[in-house]
């Protein structure tokens, strides 16, 4: 087994230097390269919501600086918590948001060096007793804003699709929604060397060999069939691919009703984005560069639209969800229009941050609560909109920029830029 870990490690420090060349983050994808969080979100242009103008609060200026974590990236002063337009509604889906996270980020290991998990526990105490209707003051009185880099952000968004599903195999219900398969090994990386904190990737072991996990296409074609492992059908494949890519959703079951799944792995094989392919290729004709001109391409082409879909060899493995829900990468409920995605070496999840952007709908108080494999680099976050319809339009046309700030405990600031 020693000798099976060397080898594993090994791999991966070829893996992490050929992505690194290729301009890649190591995320959740690699068959042998760096694992993707939890699922990579393919940004949906279709339909979209008339973007309301906004005017970004302006963050620090700083030189362009590298860094692999926001510690080494550097902080600054941000601006008050009063001087941004936090609404009262955000204030309190902010406060249930920090409350729900308390439990992990007191005990999460921090990859971003800007605060350990006794930092939070403070503000989380204060979190418990403090009502609803103070939401506003308590982020005032137990948090200062604090800027990442240059500050200067872009936000996507995200949500929960809903697609018709059957819990058992018919004619019309043929596509399997796979569980986590047992032999799916994570292995993280920073366990092996300090170089490679926050790395992981994904595969399984064969005889005295860490292999690759099947791609899409092995998958589809029938690596996991026949045993056992299918928890629904969905009626829809190109539906589904596109419910993956979001990394939960709904299930619109015939007899009445709705089974929630949310993610439970991936096969650890590199995300792909196959609007960006198509655009490309000449494929999509003017004004059907959008999420539904996508999807109806697809379909008016089924086997090449299954090729390419292929191209994608990532693959999102599912649970049923009983409770609340979906569930984001802290293992809790996230909030509609109060949670998003971030890259963990940048933003300790479970903190607050404040989008101040060049559209409304954004721009606030969320707590990051999730993370994507498309969601990397400083200051990159991936709004939740919820689901349904409205959820959908919002999610469908996100695409802001301007500054982003994060709340962390008091004293922090002093503690972080003290040579």
């Amino acid at each position: 087994m020693r000798g099976l870990l060397k080898r594993i490690l090994l791999v991966a420090l070829l893996s992490h230097g050929l992505a690194a060349c290729g301009g890649l983050v190591p995320a959740a994808s690699p068959g042998v390269k760096a694992v993707q969080a939890p699922t990579a979100r393919e940004p949906m242009a279709s339909p979209v919501a008339k973007s309301q103008i906004a005017t970004p609060v302006a963050a620090n200026p700083v030189a362009t600086v590298m860094g692999e974590n926001a510690l080494k990236l550097g902080v600054s002063q941000g601006p008050a918590f009063s001087s941004f337009k936090v609404s009262d509604a955000a204030a309190r889906r902010g406060l249930l948001s920090f409350r729900a996270s308390c439990a992990a980020l007191v005990k999460r290991k921090d990859l971003s060096g800007l605060a350990q998990g006794s930092d939070w526990a403070p503000a989380c105490a204060a979190a418990k007793t403090t009502s609803e209707g103070d939401a506003r003051a308590f982020f005032e009185q137990n948090f200062e804003v604090v800027q990442v880099g240059d500050g200067k952000s872009f936000a996507t968004g995200y949500y929960e699709p809903e697609i018709e599903g059957a819990r058992t195999r018919s004619d019309k219900y043929n596509t399997p929604v796979y569980g986590r398969p047992p032999e799916l090994v994570d292995v993280d990386l920073g366990e092996f060397s300090d170089t490679l904190k926050g790395k992981k990737i994904r595969g399984k072991i064969v005889g005295n060999r860490f292999v690759p996990y099947a791609d899409r296409a092995e998958i589809e074609g029938g690596a996991l069939a026949g045993r056992g492992l299918e928890i629904a059908w969905v009626a829809d494949p190109v539906a589904f691919f596109f419910l993956q890519v979001q990394g939960s959703g709904r299930l619109r079951l015939p007899e009445g009703g709705v089974m929630r799944i949310a993610y439970d792995g991936q096969n650890g094989r590199d995300y792909t984005g196959i609007g960006k392919l198509m655009k490309e290729r000449g494929l999509l004709a003017p004004g059907k560069a959008t999420m539904q001109g996508i999807v109806e391409w697809l379909k008016a082409n089924p086997q090449e639209g299954e090729k390419i879909m292929r191209e994608n060899r990532s693959w999102v493995f599912f649970r049923e969800l009983t409770g609340p829900g979906p569930v984001g990468a802290l293992n809790v409920p996230v909030t509609a229009q109060g949670s998003v995605a971030a890259d963990p070496m940048f933003v300790p999840l479970g903190a607050p941050v404040i989008l101040s952007m060049d559209r409304a709908e954004p721009s606030g108080l969320w707590v990051a609560q999730d993370t994507g494999g498309a969601i990397k680099g400083s200051n990159r976050f991936d709004t939740f909109w919820g689901s349904g319809d409205d959820a959908a339009v919002l999610a469908g046309g996100m695409a802001a920029h301007g500054s982003a700030f994060l709340l962390l405990p008091l004293g922090s600031l002093a503690r972080l830029i003290t040579p």
